[in-house]
C-alpha cells in the first residue's frame, strides 16, 4: 500500500489514520451507550485488516481511557508496525520539565509501550511554562528514546513556526501539525497554515475530516445527531441548506467511482498532498467505511470541482 513520510522524520504511514476520540470518551461522545469496547475493538481489527498503520490517540481522550484501550488492543492484537500517535495537554498545573516527563512517563504505561512513535503538544497555550521550556522538556524525552517524531496540534502558523525552530535547536524535525481540516473547514488554506507547513516540510494531520458526520449525508434536520454534536450550529437548518449543493456534488461522485460520499471526501483531502486525514470510527463498519477512501483516486477534473463547491469554507 502507498505510504506517506511524516514530515522529515523516518516514520511511514498510510495516506489515511484512525483518531481515537471516541474511544472511552463519555462526555462528547456516547462510549457505554450506544456503543462499548466490543465495537471499538471490531474497529481497530478493521482498521488493521484494511492496512492502517496510523493510530491518534490523546491523554485527555476520556481522561486517558482511549490510551488505555489502544494499549491493550495492541497488545491482544499484535499487527506488525504500527505507527501510535499520542497528545500531551499543557494544563495549568503543569509547570515544570518533570510534568512533562511525568505525562510521557504516564501515557507510555496506559499505551503499555516502551516508546511514543509521534508526540505532540495538543494544543499552543502557554499558562506557567513557555513553550521553549515545553519544547526543551519533551526534547530531552526523545534524547532518552520515549519519543520518536514530535509534532504540535491547533498551532497557527506563526505558533508552527516557532516551534519548528525551538525543535530544530535540539536537531529534531517537527513532524505534524494536526488540525481541523475538511470540505468544510478550508481555512488552513487562507490562513497560512497550508503553505507554512509545505515550506518546513511538515506533514498535516487532518482531525475531523467529515466534519463530524455532515460530510457522509446522513444527518438531516429530521434526523440529528446525538450527543453533544446536536449543540453544534453546523447542524442547524440553515447550515444544512448552506451544505446541500456540496452534499449533491459528493453524492454524484460516489455514485460516478461506486463510493460512498464520506469516502470521496476524504480522498479530496488525500489529493491535497502530505495531508493525512484522520477519521473516528466507533465500529467495525464504520472503520471499513474509512478505509474505502484508499486504493482509488479521484481525477484531477473532481478534485478541482469540490475545490470550487466547497470554497466558502475557506473563509
Amino acid at each position: 500500500m502507498e505510504t506517506i513520510t511524516l514530515g522529515k522524520t523516518s516514520l511511514q504511514v498510510t495516506p489515511l489514520g484512525l483518531g481515537t476520540w471516541a474511544w472511552g470518551d463519555k462526555f462528547f461522545w456516547t462510549y457505554g451507550k450506544d456503543y462499548g469496547l466490543e465495537q471499538i475493538k471490531a474497529a481497530y481489527d478493521a482498521s488493521i485488516a484494511a492496512g492502517i498503520t496510523l493510530f491518534d490517540t490523546a491523554e485527555v481522550y476520556g481522561l486517558g481511557e482511549s490510551e488505555r484501550i489502544l494499549g491493550k488492543l495492541i497488545k491482544s492484537s499484535p499487527a506488525g508496525s504500527l505507527t501510535i500517535a499520542t497528545k500531551y495537554m499543557p494544563l495549568p498545573c503543569r509547570v515544570s520539565a518533570k510534568a512533562v516527563k511525568n505525562a510521557v512517563s504516564a501515557s507510555l504505561e496506559r499505551l503499555q509501550l516502551k516508546k511514543i512513535d509521534l508526540y505532540q503538544i495538543h494544543q499552543p497555550v502557554s499558562f506557567l511554562m513557555s513553550q521553549k521550556t515545553l519544547i526543551d522538556a519533551i526534547a530531552d524525552e526523545v534524547k532518552q528514546g520515549k519519543i520518536a517524531a514530535v509534532g504540535v496540534s491547533n498551532y497557527s502558523a506563526e505558533q508552527m513556526r516557532e516551534a519548528h525552530a525551538y525543535f530544530a535547536s535540539r536537531g529534531i524535525p517537527l513532524a505534524v501539525n494536526q488540525v481541523q481540516y475538511s470540505l468544510m473547514a478550508r481555512k488552513i488554506e487562507t490562513n497560512g497554515i497550508l503553505s507554512t507547513a509545505k515550506e518546513l516540510g511538515v506533514t498535516i494531520l487532518a482531525y475531523s475530516p467529515l466534519a463530524q458526520g455532515l460530510l457522509s449525508g446522513k444527518y438531516t434536520i429530521t434526523n440529528p445527531p446525538t450527543g453533544a454534536r446536536k449543540l453544534d450550529s453546523r447542524f442547524g437548518a440553515d447550515s444544512l441548506a448552506k451544505l446541500s449543493p456540496l452534499l449533491k456534488l459528493l453524492q454524484q461522485l460516489a455514485t460516478q467511482y461506486d463510493r460512498t460520499p464520506a469516502q470521496v471526501a476524504l480522498n479530496w483531502l488525500i489529493a491535497q498532498g502530505n495531508v493525512i486525514p484522520i477519521p473516528g470510527a466507533k465500529n467495525g463498519e464504520q472503520a471499513r467505511q474509512n478505509a474505502g477512501a484508499l486504493g482509488w483516486k479521484l481525477d484531477p477534473v473532481d478534485v478541482a470541482q469540490l475545490s470550487r463547491t466547497s470554497a466558502v469554507w475557506k473563509k
